[in-house]
């Protein structure tokens, strides 16, 4: 009988890693940054997911926390109420640190935009579905829980197409 951790251990990029720990799926997350070729294991993804989560979460609460905090302290804030919609205009410091943490939310979510979708696509595949089957997430209400729906299915090797295969077999 093989030793399951050699496996892991031998796996190469082209082949998905199933069973990854946390620290190789995020180190194949950026090593096949726009590889949308191949599959990828749920143990892969899913942990991926995590780590996003975990950092857009954080992110959120920074903006939060010092928001909420400018919005006590701050002369220059002020928020108003026009009846249709409400806001807040910030001036000086204020504003200068909600755009700054607004522009790093924004660079944040570019630049995991296409690792992200790379492993969805060949998350996708390895569960059998086309790739593109990703843009059934944008049809409003039912299209995100039925990706979702797709991407928690397990491995069917059975339904893998040659043209799904990584190329670069490293």
């Amino acid at each position: 009988m093989e030793n399951p951790q050699a496996e892991v251990a031998n796996t190469g990029l082209s082949k998905p890693l199933y069973g990854a720990g946390i620290g190789q799926a995020v180190y194949r997350f950026f090593k096949k940054y726009a590889r949308f070729k191949g599959y990828a294991s749920r143990s892969e993804y899913w942990w991926v997911a995590l780590v996003q989560f975990v950092l857009y979460f954080i992110l959120a609460g920074i903006y939060v926390g010092i928001f909420a905090s400018l919005m006590e302290t701050s002369p220059n804030l002020d928020t108003y109420n026009t009846g249709m919609s409400a806001g807040f205009e910030a001036e000086g410091g204020a504003a200068v640190v909600l755009m700054v943490l607004g522009l790093v939310n924004l660079v944040v979510t570019l630049a995991l935009l296409i690792p992200t979708l790379s492993l969805t696509w060949r998350r996708l595949h390895d569960a059998g579905f086309p790739g593109p089957f990703y843009f059934l997430g944008f049809i409003p209400l039912v299209g995100p829980i039925l990706l979702l729906v797709f991407l928690v299915f397990p491995t069917r090797k059975e339904q893998h197409k040659t043209i799904w295969e990584d190329p670069t077999n490293d």
